[in-house]
């Protein structure tokens, strides 16, 4: 039986009675995990670099994407540590367990105070190695995507995470992905490393479903994460890869399926699944780069003499 991870994201768009009815949604649904994400307006790292980009004959070398607008939208969402404590308490009530991901190293200490059962981090920081060794020192469980991660770190975030009960999840860091750009054989690759390994799914829902989540579980992840949402797809950042409450059933129930039904499931209504495979091993495409080069920093700790802390540093 896999577990399923429904991924809020910012669909709430920081309304507490729109996060209220996501949780109940997912619930209702049968997700094992609801998670949230801790981040505010006031993370965002300012890089001047990206306030304009950089086009060179053509092709994009650095993406254009200007702080001030990137904080004004970001400040819609905000969500702050009291929502937190209220969002577990929701969960909790609703028999669901409750996570965060975690984008900064200032706010570990007080995620720690509160009652999450499990803590995630994004690609983006499968290779900051200060976090990882904060996070295991302070919760129990954690899962860590690893799209955006050259091997040589994944192998190292292993060693690090050596002893803690942790999950690495298998991503690509195109948004949406296409189905054949999954290579779910990293999967096998993970497996190495990994006490359980899963996958996190960024495919497009109105032309995909969830034929990826799908083909996840029958290659052998054991973990599933898929952004959901209860709004139209047009209305929030993240909608058009979120899947809704009944697609999220669907998931669930395929979750419980036994080997052989998922087995006749897969060939009967994924006819894309050998495309999905891939390679065990893969270099990080121009577009992977390129998110890696802005996602990885975007966030990061501020201190009160005004001093910029990424993850990665000590």
């Amino acid at each position: 039986m896999g577990t399923i991870i429904a991924e809020l994201c910012q669909n709430h768009k920081g309304n507490r009675e729109t996060l209220r009815k996501m949780i109940q949604a997912a619930a209702e649904a049968g997700a094992d995990y609801v998670k949230t994400q801790t981040i505010r307006a006031e993370f965002l790292a300012h890089r001047k670099r990206f306030d304009e980009g950089v086009i060179e004959k053509g092709i994009t070398k650095v993406i254009k994407r200007p702080y001030q607008t990137e904080y004004e939208r970001l400040r819609l969402l905000d969500i702050d540590m009291e929502d937190h404590r209220w969002f577990i308490k929701q969960c909790h009530e609703r028999g669901v367990r409750a996570m965060t991901t975690v984008f900064t190293r200032g706010v570990v200490d007080e995620l720690a105070t509160m009652d999450w059962d499990a803590i995630k981090v994004a690609s983006y920081d499968c290779a900051s190695f200060p976090l990882l060794r904060d996070l295991k020192s302070r919760f129990n469980k954690l899962f860590v995507s690893t799209g955006a991660t050259y091997d040589e770190e994944i192998e190292k975030a292993a060693q690090i995470l050596q002893g803690a009960d942790f999950t690495f999840l298998h991503c690509v860091t195109i948004y949406p992905t296409p189905l054949d750009r999954l290579d779910l054989a990293r999967i096998e690759y993970l497996q190495q490393f990994s006490p359980k390994v899963g996958f996190s799914d960024h495919t497009l829902v109105s032309r995909d479903g969830i034929k990826a989540a799908v083909a996840a579980l029958y290659y052998g992840a054991e973990v599933v994460e898929r952004h959901f949402t209860i709004l139209d797809e047009d209305q929030t950042k993240d909608g058009p890869v979120s899947i809704t409450p009944a697609l999220l059933k669907k998931l669930v129930d395929s979750s419980r399926m036994k080997p052989e039904d998922l087995k006749e499931y897969v060939e009967t209504n994924v006819p894309e699944y050998s495309t999905m495979i891939g390679a065990r091993q893969r270099k990080l495409s121009a577009e992977e780069l390129l998110n890696r080069d802005y996602y990885r920093g975007r966030f990061a700790t501020k201190t009160s003499d005004g001093k910029t802390i990424y993850n990665w540093e000590e």
